[in-house]
């Protein structure tokens, strides 16, 4: 650690948050000029809002429509710093971190370097497939499309043809629902008007989830009412089946079955992720950190863990709590409070229920014990996820995005930017 990264003095404690997540930016949003020096590290110099990826991926939004400068979030604080860097260890001995640009020393550590993409081992999926967890991936993803329908085009072979409009997406979660969703609608409205070329080919989507039900965080009701509108749809849905491998042009799934495709992305899990430097035995399930009722690293005084890599036991969350923007938001919130406070409270996450979007007024939402679905829950989606999005300027963008869409499917953002080329 020769090279230190430059931080001006200062008289207030130093707390390092690493990573721009939701647990980062909003602990940082509570100590606006506090009487703490707050420096903030990220590989990017922008704040993400990965509900929205799928919408970018898809041809819905563009990037910028839901990132946000970290630097001009945070242009009225006067306690605040920030530096672009991928952090690389974290030297716990001497209170210190060494990144791609250098070592900086801290009072008090803040990890919240959230979660990435969980292949469970299967390298070969890994390396040709692709994750829907950052906005560089949504990107890939769009790109990737665009192109093998352009391929698709260009092919006599049928079966290639076929192979370039296949798409495979593995998980029934939210985001893997929310892409088949928005896939299907693309291939109903959008697809015979642009590949005129390709109208005795369909695109066909494939949504393999290895458990016996789509949504299963959420209640049966919002699940069986996702199967319906997956079938309304025309999804080819496999349930109780997973993947085994995939070689980049054919995957192979748990039941026997082979699907000849050139796009598989991956939702279907995800493991957090840290640091070099920690103890082995603070690793959780999940590759989470343990941390007490304060989300402190266990023994570990000046160092906190919150968001997604955060592993806390409760009675009501034995396996540590879900691996969401709610929680992330809240055990920020919660550990600026404590920071501020000289008697410090236990973490208590709020459950205030979950939504999901297949499509256009094609939505389920469990709130406080109820259940909805339709298009009531589709503009409760809408509305919740328009009013979390960082900027008044983003939000009238999406806002303005989803009214025009509201009344026609046909949204022009198709555009191949970059190429994408698997490494």
């Amino acid at each position: 650690m020769n090279k230190k990264v430059y931080i001006p003095e200062s008289k207030h404690p130093r707390i390092v948050i690493v990573g721009a997540g939701f647990a980062g930016i909003h602990f940082i949003k509570k100590l606006k000029n506090k009487p703490f020096q707050i420096v903030l590290l990220d590989r990017n110099n922008f704040h993400q809002f990965p509900p929205l990826f799928y919408q970018v991926a898809t041809s819905g939004l563009e990037p910028d429509a839901i990132i946000f400068s970290i630097r001009k979030m945070f242009q009225e604080f006067n306690n605040f710093i920030f530096r672009m860097a991928e952090v690389e260890t974290i030297d716990t001995e001497n209170n210190a971190i060494q990144t791609d640009i250098g070592a900086i020393t801290y009072d008090h550590l803040i990890v919240a370097s959230g979660s990435t993409n969980n292949f469970y081992g299967m390298d070969d999926v890994q390396a040709n497939s692709i994750g829907l967890k950052t906005i560089q991936e949504s990107l890939d993803i769009r790109s990737h499309i665009l192109q093998n329908l352009e391929r698709a085009v260009n092919t006599l072979d049928l079966e290639e043809k076929q192979r370039f409009s296949t798409i495979v997406i593995v998980g029934g979660g939210p985001a893997g629902i929310e892409m088949a969703g928005a896939m299907a609608e693309f291939q109903k409205y959008i697809y015979k008007k642009d590949y005129p070329d390709l109208a005795l080919n369909p695109l066909q989507i494939f949504l393999i989830e290895a458990g016996s039900e789509v949504l299963s965080a959420m209640s049966n009701k919002s699940s069986k009412s996702t199967l319906t509108y997956l079938k309304e749809l025309d999804i080819n849905l496999r349930l109780d089946t997973a993947v085994k491998k995939y070689d980049g042009t054919q995957v192979t799934l748990s039941n026997g079955e082979t699907i000849d495709s050139e796009t598989l992305i991956w939702t279907a899990g995800v493991k957090g992720q840290f640091p070099k430097g920690l103890q082995p035995d603070l690793i959780q399930r999940g590759n989470r950190l343990k941390v007490d009722a304060f989300n402190r690293l266990e023994s570990k005084e000046n160092i906190y863990v919150i968001g997604d890599v955060a592993y806390m036991e409760t009675a009501a969350y034995p396996n540590g709590h879900p691996m969401v923007a709610p929680t992330a938001i809240q055990q920020g919130e919660h550990l600026a409070d404590n920071f501020l406070s000289t008697h410090w409270k236990p973490f208590t996450y709020y459950d205030k229920g979950a939504l999901a979007t297949i499509g256009k007024k094609k939505a389920v939402a469990d709130l406080k014990g109820k259940h909805f679905k339709g298009f009531f829950a589709w503009f409760i989606w809408s509305t919740v996820h328009l009013m979390s999005i960082s900027g008044f300027k983003n939000k009238l963008r999406v806002g303005l995005n989803w009214g025009s869409s509201y009344f026609s499917y046909d949204k022009n953002n198709r555009f191949i930017i970059r190429k994408f080329k698997r490494k």
